[in-house]
């Protein structure tokens, strides 16, 4: 198959991505949560007669049952892209513009200045890294029975850019920003603001010292705190991003149809598969994140020794 004379890969859920064992998994638990918080969105489609989801292992045994054994980890490469652009700024710049909203001679951060923080690094993540974002969704919203792919809407991640932009413009790779900005400051206050307060809370009461159990500790009390908070905001933003142009007039106007079709229960969908997958990205992020962080004062350490 040709598009004005040249030749379209094959379409695959990677996208040509292979490896990345770190976000393999939380993708396929990702694109579960997707697939259930989008149900019962659209019930008159013949595929919504012919696919439902039952759970997070019954999501994913059905999605891999009727579409094949790689179709947990569609857009596994505008995940990738998320990741390395969002999660750079927002963790990256947080204690940089924690020490900005920091009056001067104070000796700690306050809940409020650590909250703005948050939210500042956040809303900047989001600005930079929504066109992935938008992408990401929609390969993992896309459901294809069979294995032939003919009915794919995109050829690969660079496809979908472009077709996004020259059926919606350029504004359609950044639709949805709003509420992606109000659940990405949700989150990362409930991530980084909670994950610094119970780390600071243990050490504090002497309950764990500095090392993984507090790390560990710290980060999965974080991420369930954040998938409490942030759902339902998550729920409206992915249905949001996903839906074709004209469907909703503007997110208030999805929540509210969302609420009058499906009750409230329908903004904690998918509520398993995020604290899952939230939960092991902040033990892995955090984890990580203090590791590097000591070997780079270990480093500056050795730098400024005279021997």
């Amino acid at each position: 198959m040709t598009r004005r004379g040249h030749p379209i890969p094959a379409a695959t859920p990677w996208d040509g991505a292979i490896g990345s064992p770190c976000a393999a998994p939380a993708l396929a638990g990702l694109t579960a949560k997707v697939r259930l918080q989008i149900q019962g969105e659209n019930p008159v489609t013949q595929t919504a007669r012919l696919v439902q989801y039952r759970g997070v292992l019954g999501t994913i045994l059905t999605m891999v049952r009727t579409e094949g054994l790689c179709s947990p980890y569609n857009g596994l490469v505008a995940g990738l892209q998320r990741q390395m652009s969002f999660a750079s700024i927002r963790i990256g710049l947080y204690d940089s513009v924690k020490q900005v909203y920091t009056p001067q001679g104070a000796d700690s951060s306050s809940l409020t200045t650590r909250i703005l923080a948050g939210c500042t690094t956040g809303a900047m993540a989001v600005t930079c890294a929504q066109p992935t974002d938008v992408v990401k969704v929609r390969f993992q919203a896309s459901i294809h029975l069979g294995s032939s792919g003919s009915d794919r809407k995109y050829s690969g991640t660079m496809d979908a850019y472009r077709t996004i932009a020259r059926e919606e413009g350029v504004r359609g790779l950044w639709k949805g920003t709003l509420p992606n900005i109000m659940r990405n400051a949700i989150v990362n206050c409930a991530e980084v603001v909670t994950y610094d307060i119970l780390k600071e809370k243990l050490l504090d009461y002497h309950l764990l010292t500095d090392n993984f159990p507090c790390h560990f500790a710290s980060a999965f009390g974080a991420g369930f705190c954040a998938t409490v908070v942030a759902s339902p905001v998550d729920v409206v933003k992915t249905r949001y991003m996903n839906s074709p142009p004209g469907q909703y007039l503007s997110p208030l106007d999805c929540m509210i149809k969302m609420v009058a079709q499906e009750g409230p229960t329908a903004f904690y969908k998918g509520f398993t598969p995020s604290f899952l997958r939230l939960g092991s990205w902040n033990v892995v992020m955090f984890v990580t994140y203090e590791q590097l962080k000591r070997a780079l004062m270990k480093v500056q350490m050795l730098r400024e020794s005279p021997f």
